[in-house]
């Protein structure tokens, strides 16, 4: 065994209410009511913090990520209310990441200038696309107009840190309507690209009823053509899905995948922090039902809460570590898994002789081919 060391430290906010539930999200988020208990929702949140500050063992937030669902619902003011308590309960690093997911309708572009006054820094639209058609087929409601004006608002509103979702593989999508939709979120000149594939999960409307989806040939088509055209303009591929200008990479995602610690708050959010003076690593997960978590007596909002157990740490770790287009340090391993390298370093000469895996200058990642069949390797982990 080796001795757990303390990582970087993240906070996670889940914000559960979206205006209207997409057929194909299978996210904690429910359909909004007409009276949002944003008021309610914010002490909760801060009360649930309260609770978990002592988890930070005085160590600053490197980033806060706030998701949902859909945060941009939420008024400034209350935005305001929920960064400043946080600020009073936790130290923040003077660089500190601060993310909000939005999505592009009129009314929440227009809040922009006042989120970024509340202290968020980076915003992540939740374009999808740029193609009326497809979003209709999504069942967005916004249209490609709004997330152009929305793009420019953030602009306007001084956001310098804009990432835009952005997903393929649509229903009635062809190779070529796909890249007119990435040369369109790319022509908004973001500074990340959140580009990924849709897929059909279940509990959702899309399970029950799904789409006709394009066939693997024209999937690969829009996949081959997509990372050139994003690799043309700049882009780096340093995550599966994930593609930035230099700089740009989401701090608080890069923490996740290189097994970091980081508090979650709010219904449903999940947690995962680091014991070092008795080796726990634990999990955390807070109660889903919005209801039941507002309705949460004596503090009590986490749901479930379990330590990961040395055999299933090196899956965990390499379930992140390797989505990572250059991996990481494999020094990291022990330091995050309190387990010694010995424990994987047959696995690791396998996956490296049979060519998906690359061990070089203290770092391990996937070869291309090993990318490719990401799952099985991690499985190999498991």
């Amino acid at each position: 065994m080796s001795r757990l060391q303390l990582p970087p430290l993240s906070l996670y906010i889940h914000i559960p209410w979206c205006e209207r539930k997409c057929p194909y999200c299978d996210f904690n988020s429910h359909a909004a009511g007409a009276d949002l208990p944003e008021a309610q929702y914010v002490q909760t949140l801060l009360a649930d913090l309260a609770i978990e500050q002592g988890r930070a063992q005085d160590r600053p937030l490197q980033s806060i990520f706030i998701g949902g669902g859909t945060p941009s619902l939420f008024s400034a003011v209350a935005l305001r209310t929920l960064l400043d308590g946080v600020r009073v309960r936790i130290e923040l690093a003077g660089d500190c990441e601060i993310t909000m997911e939005a999505n592009p309708g009129s009314a929440e572009a227009e809040r922009f200038a006042s989120y970024a006054e509340a202290g968020v820094n980076r915003l992540s639209l939740g374009v999808q696309s740029f193609d009326d058609q497809c979003l209709a087929a999504l069942g967005r409601v916004h249209d490609s107009s709004q997330a152009h004006r929305a793009i420019d608002f953030a602009r306007r509103a001084g956001i310098a840190n804009l990432n835009i979702d952005l997903m393929h593989g649509l229903p009635g999508q062809t190779a070529d309507t796909a890249e007119t939709d990435l040369r369109h979120a790319i022509a908004a000149a973001p500074d990340h690209l959140s580009w990924y594939q849709l897929t059909i999960e279940r509990n959702t409307a899309f399970w029950s009823h799904p789409p006709l989806l394009p066939d693997e040939s024209r999937l690969a088509d829009i996949q081959d053509r997509g990372e050139a055209i994003i690799a043309a303009a700049g882009f780096e591929n340093y995550e599966v899905s994930a593609y930035a200008r230099p700089g740009r990479r989401c701090r608080h995602n890069l923490n996740y995948w290189e097994f970091g610690d980081y508090i979650g708050i709010g219904a449903g959010a999940h947690g995962k922090l680091t014991v070092p003076a008795t080796g726990a690593i634990t999990r955390t997960e807070k109660r889903r039902q919005p209801d039941a978590y507002l309705a949460a007596e004596d503090g009590d909002y986490t749901a479930r809460e379990f330590d990961i157990p040395g055999s299933e740490r090196p899956g965990d770790f390499m379930l992140n570590a390797l989505r990572l287009s250059n991996g990481v340090e494999l020094a990291l391993f022990p330091e995050r898994t309190g387990l010694g390298l010995g424990c994987i370093e047959s696995r690791l000469a396998d996956l490296e002789a049979r060519g998906l895996l690359a061990l070089e200058n203290g770092r391990v990642h996937t070869t291309a081919t090993g990318r490719r069949f990401l799952d099985d390797v991690v499985g190999e982990f498991l």
